[in-house]
């Protein structure tokens, strides 16, 4: 489920490079109101899910491996854990934009922001994907992997009302 939710993360960022140029010749009109739209809920909805299975979930049980094998597998989590917070800090930047957009306002988005944020997940994320992800993999045992998938599920059910 980690590794799918990076593909889809991919896919919004590649969509927000899509949306920074098309906002260049095509202005706010209906599909880059759409564009950011999605992006919006994407990053307000599902990406903080993300993190929170991260930050709540799987970080703590690969530290708590980490400690036992002295692993350097926990200042590697301390650091992506930090840049968590500058990834959010950058998505505050450009959902300010992206309201402005999704509203039909004219206003081309920051490409400096977007380049630094899109980079800067590509780098996280392959972080992730290339040491924290077989970490898990390798010294996680299948009854810490149920937990943290049934936490994962219950993170994305809504009660019926």
């Amino acid at each position: 489920m980690l590794r799918a939710c990076h593909e889809r993360i991919a896919a919004q960022c590649a969509t927000l490079e899509k949306l920074s140029a098309h906002l260049l010749s095509h202005g706010a009109d209906e599909q880059a109101q759409q564009a950011a739209r999605n992006i919006m809920r994407y990053f307000d909805v599902a990406g903080p899910h993300h993190q929170a299975d991260e930050e709540n979930d799987l970080f703590p049980m690969l530290m708590e491996v980490g400690q036992r094998q002295r692993s350097s597998i926990t200042e590697l989590i301390a650091s992506l854990l930090e840049e968590h917070r500058s990834l959010d800090a950058g998505w505050a930047q450009l959902r300010a934009e992206l309201v402005d957009i999704a509203q039909g306002q004219v206003r081309p988005l920051e490409r400096a922001w977007v380049d630094s944020f899109v980079g800067a997940y590509h780098r996280h994320i392959a972080v992730e994907e290339g040491q924290v992800l077989p970490f898990a993999e390798a010294c996680l045992d299948r009854q810490k992997l149920e937990k943290l998938s049934a936490a994962m599920v219950a993170r994305r059910t809504m009660p019926l009302q």
